[in-house]
């Protein structure tokens, strides 16, 4: 079974520029702030499968895009796991996020995908959404 990211990842990823990407898990909410500074494109990524979560992912994503220093940082959000039996599609997702109202109030652009980590579903339509939110060429 998958284990829920608790710490704080640095990832490279080459696009073809270098670009470091720092994973933190949820439960780091409380310092997330301490790096909006440092971000250039942001990946909100949200477990499809786990609907118990729903709430509290939302609250946080509104907590995110509320805050000042990432009002024009782009922003990707991934419904992952949807490789999972139980996962909700991104329909559903959209729905309980009322992510309609969420976009229409952002003051950054918002996009969706559906994911799956786990068989690299949806994989290459991130690292395209990176190249383009970071004006990198492909």
């Amino acid at each position: 079974a998958p284990v829920p990211q608790v710490g704080t990842n640095l990832t490279d990823l080459r696009l073809p520029r270098k670009v470091t990407v720092r994973e933190l898990g949820g439960c780091m909410g409380p310092i997330w702030p301490s790096y909006y500074s440092e971000c250039s494109a942001l990946l909100f990524v949200v477990d499809a499968s786990n609907p118990t979560q729903v709430s509290s992912s939302c609250i946080q994503l509104l907590s995110v895009l509320s805050a000042a220093p990432l009002a024009s940082v782009p922003v990707l959000v991934l419904f992952n796991k949807i490789d999972l039996p139980c996962y909700m599609s991104l329909v559903e997702m959209k729905s309980l996020f009322r992510m309609q109202d969420i976009v229409s109030c952002a003051t950054q652009p918002i996009t969706m995908l559906e994911t799956s980590a786990r068989d690299g579903t949806g994989l290459a339509e991130v690292l395209q959404w990176l190249r383009t939110a970071l004006k990198d060429p492909s």
